[in-house]
């Protein structure tokens, strides 16, 4: 059952769901050709606590894109998340050692720009160039084959805990399968859903997610902040649920089918049935007072999130507006009340530039599994024009295995 071009599958693990899906780069671009999806109940807040239960959940979304994608899945690039990672900005200087530029120069500076300290428990997990400033000339992108004597680069790194990932990596082979890279899931949404005018531009990207929300802000094609904030979707359930004396599972599905983020814009006379606990009798209840218990907490999310961008001075850099993502962004309502908190144009953030089962992803919920795809797809591409085939992704988790061994051993 091989494919004729080579594939990429994307693993997001998430709070919610796991989803799973395969791409191949056909004549018209990438093509999505499989997908799979199975409830998430062993992570609390994007970080697994319970291995067995993330297994199973992580075979099931697996074997349901294999048979509709007609593969089978053997790797994966994997999604990191939750509030254990960490995003801030580093600075490196080295000196030219030729006069000129070298790829080599350019190592240097990438060592020097991430060689901070971090606690014995942390990893760097990406180091993204920002600018590289040659001399006194900024705002290089490139600097290779410039005259100089000094090379400075400004990056934005993103650490993460290392059990965390060691726990990611375990039920992934336990499943089954070898992780080739592993990316944060806020870098693989804004991978997935931005469009490159907005990059230039400036835009926040706001994944809402079921357990945590990513912030990503991004300007002259670079990241410039990100953070992930312990809030999402399921804390709007649980407000659901103690507000309206009701289950879990009917307070989401209360949510997902009735739910509204702005009460103005709920009827006061559409009634739904609200279940009740312990075998008690339901009772109905106006969708108007169910969006009256949804849009505080929602709109305490946005505003966590913005204050966060305030608070590392990028509000100035959002010329482009506010991206919404994830599947806390389909409640009906969260553009308009968005634009409310951030006072700036908001879209709804769909996977951009795919072919195939197009209509089945072109939904916030499947952003970051897209992303992955796009990401192993591009380091696909790289490593081909290097002659390294799949070696390059194995050795950099070859590599991160080792460095946890060392720790223990």
């Amino acid at each position: 059952m091989a494919k004729r071009n080579p594939l990429v599958v994307g693993l997001d693990v998430g709070t919610f769901k796991i989803g799973v899906i395969v791409a191949e780069v056909g004549n018209a671009g990438v093509e999505i050709t499989g997908i799979g999806s199975a409830p998430s109940t062993g992570l609390r807040k994007g970080t697994v606590v319970n291995i067995d239960a993330t297994v199973d959940a992580i075979r099931k979304a697996v074997e349901e894109a294999e048979i509709m994608a007609g593969c089978e899945i053997r790797s994966v690039v994997a999604g990191s998340a939750g509030s254990h990672l960490k995003g801030f900005n580093s600075h490196g200087v080295v000196a030219v050692k030729t006069r000129e530029v070298a790829a080599t120069d350019v190592e240097r500076v990438m060592d020097a720009a991430k060689a901070v300290a971090l606690p014995t428990d942390r990893e760097v997990l990406h180091v993204l160039p920002q600018e590289y400033i040659v001399d006194d000339q900024d705002g290089i992108k490139e600097p290779i084959g410039m005259t100089g004597v000094r090379l400075e680069a400004r990056v934005h790194i993103v650490t993460g805990s290392i059990s965390s990932g060691q726990n990611l990596i375990k039920c992934c082979n336990r499943a089954g399968l070898v992780v080739r890279d592993v990316l944060g899931g806020p870098l693989a949404a804004a991978e997935a859903v931005l469009t490159p005018e907005e990059r230039e531009l400036g835009v926040a990207l706001i994944d809402i997610g079921a357990g945590t929300t990513d912030v990503v802000v991004m300007q002259a094609g670079a990241v410039r902040h990100s953070a992930v904030l312990p809030v999402g979707g399921r804390h709007v359930t649980n407000d659901l649920a103690a507000a309206l004396r009701t289950p879990f599972a009917d307070a989401e599905r209360l949510k997902q089918q009735n739910g509204a983020a702005l009460a103005s814009s709920a009827s006061s006379e559409a009634n739904v049935e609200v279940a009740g606990i312990g075998g008690r009798a339901s009772h109905l209840l106006s969708q108007r007072a169910l969006a009256d218990v949804i849009e505080p907490r929602a709109e305490e999310m946005l505003a966590l999130a913005r204050s966060e961008i305030e608070r590392a001075g990028c509000l100035g850099l959002l010329t482009s507006g506010v991206v919404l993502t994830g599947g806390g962004a389909v409640l009906s309502g969260m553009n308009e009340l968005a634009e409310r908190v951030f006072r700036t144009p908001v879209r709804l953030g769909v996977p951009l530039h795919l072919h195939g089962l197009v209509d089945v992803v072109a939904s916030p919920m499947y952003a970051t599994a897209v992303g992955l795809v796009l990401h192993g797809l591009k380091q696909q591409s790289q490593t081909a024009r290097n002659g390294d085939g799949m070696l390059a992704p194995l050795e950099r988790v070859g590599h991160r295995m080792i460095g946890w061994l060392r720790e223990f051993f």
